[in-house]
């Protein structure tokens, strides 16, 4: 399969948002090296191909999907690939949601918002009997990065905080609404600024952000 001319490193993911924040982190550590890298051009999604299909995430952990996505992009498109797997994880159910998050509900049949929905409610009707000091969670995220030789590498990022009772704030999806992770907000009433500043995810790039330019740097 043919690369884009240029094109150096494929994040997995479909998701054009996705790819312009890693550039934006890379170009941070980019700019603190001195280096002149063309960031649009080396660093590309999967939508840069034709024919990449979804992976089946049936791994056991964050890391292992991570890894399972990466593992099949590089091996498609012959280039380093990046990705990553998050997901809510509650103190007193022993890490769940977790892997499971994007589907606890069990519910195949609705539409993102409808089934992020059914996920939210569920998980507060699980936890309605639960003191506030027992609510801790966390979202947690694993970036890994594999190269067409084997290597693997895999970073973690995570934002902590405590489950609301019921859903607060507009500018999230998912569990955002009911993860407070300060004194008074959700991370659906943090600007997006804000989100990315503190986000697991965010977290998870930056970690792995200078193992990314070092290949991007290399002739």
């Amino acid at each position: 399969m043919s690369a884009p001319d240029g094109a150096r490193l494929v994040l997995a993911t479909h998701n054009p948002h996705k790819v312009v924040e890693l550039r934006e982190i890379l170009a941070d550590v980019v700019a603190e090296r001195g280096l002149s890298i063309d960031l649009d051009r080396a660093v590309v999604g999967v939508d840069a191909f034709e024919g990449i299909e979804d992976v089946v995430e049936n791994g056991a952990t964050f890391a292992a999907n991570a890894l399972l996505k990466a593992h099949s992009v590089c091996t498609v498109t012959g280039l380093p690939a990046l990705a990553d797997d998050s997901g809510l994880a509650v103190d007193i159910l022993g890490g769940s949601p977790g892997i499971f998050s994007a589907r606890w509900s069990g519910r195949t049949d609705l539409d993102r918002q409808a089934k992020d929905r059914a996920n939210v409610e569920l998980l507060l009707a699980q936890l309605s009997d639960v003191l506030d000091e027992h609510r801790g969670a966390g979202f947690v995220c694993a970036a890994a990065l594999v190269t067409p030789d084997g290597t693997e590498l895999v970073e973690h990022g995570e934002v902590r905080g405590t489950l609301e009772r019921s859903p607060r704030g507009q500018n999230g999806f998912g569990y955002d609404p009911i993860l407070r992770v300060d004194e008074t907000r959700t991370l659906a009433e943090y600007t997006n600024a804000e989100k990315h500043a503190i986000s697991h995810r965010g977290k998870a790039l930056r970690a792995i952000a200078p193992h990314v330019v070092d290949l991007l740097a290399k002739d």
